[in-house]
């Protein structure tokens, strides 16, 4: 999950991002308007975190904005301001949650996930299915048929991201766009390298490779034979199955 930390000062926007790296999120940070309108013109977000206090235009102000140029991206409100007025506008004109500074990052964690959730729309419930396998993504835990199974930080990103979208073609970009923080774009094969390394690990017919275009998550592989099916079986599926981009 990719996220966007609006904040002008260096120290709070370093702890958020330090913070919420390790809790294996994909984090850009923007240190006014500027440029995080240049960012979310550029890459498709999770969820913003928008301090209000900016200098020039405020966080208010780019909200406003973001939501008549159809940016749909979950917005949470970071600022010192604690009247009841501030709260009501800032949801008013298009924000999903209001948290008061000082707070306590686990709060933060526990709002950023649950705005996730409700805009993908997943159930309260933060564990995911897939087949025989469970995600716990407050814990980002994997367990197969009841087992753990150890997954590096980035491995979990990747399969996690899959997992939101199962049964649906993921394109490599979209992988690169959620998964890597913007401007560290892995070399080609790398993401070939981890899926690798997940199919070693959660099961061989568990995500299957559309060449040329990227990857599906199949809950329901059973056998070797639906991944290995002939090239024109592939291209005849390419054009009917829905696309993340």
């Amino acid at each position: 999950m990719k996220l966007l930390v609006v904040e002008d000062e260096a120290p709070m926007a370093g702890f958020l991002r330090r913070g919420l790296t390790e809790e294996g999120f994909a984090v850009d940070v923007a240190e006014d308007a500027g440029a995080a309108d240049q960012s979310v013109g550029v890459y498709e977000y999770d969820a913003i975190l928008l301090d209000v206090m900016l200098p020039g235009t405020d966080g208010f102000e780019l909200c406003h904005r973001w939501r008549a140029e159809g940016i749909a991206a979950p917005i949470l409100f970071l600022t010192a301001r604690d009247g009841v007025d501030d709260r009501v506008r800032g949801l008013e004109i298009g924000g999903d949650d209001y948290l008061v500074k000082p707070f306590s990052f686990d709060e933060l964690l526990a709002r950023v996930r649950a705005l996730i959730r409700r805009s993908q729309g997943r159930p309260v419930d933060p564990e995911m299915r897939v087949g025989g396998i469970v995600i716990d993504t407050n814990r980002r835990a994997v367990r197969k048929d009841g087992q753990l199974v150890p997954l590096t930080t980035r491995e979990y990103q990747l399969f996690e991201y899959l997992a939101r979208h199962p049964g649906r073609l993921v394109t490599r970009t979209a992988l690169w766009e959620h998964v890597w923080e913007s401007g560290s774009e892995p070399d080609s094969n790398v993401i070939d390298v981890y899926i690798r390394y997940l199919r070693a690990k959660l099961g061989r017919d568990l995500i299957e490779t559309i060449r040329g275009a990227g990857y599906i998550l199949q809950p329901e592989a059973s056998g070797q034979q639906e991944v290995t099916a002939g090239q024109s079986k592939i291209e005849n599926r390419k054009s009917k199955i829905p696309e993340v981009d």
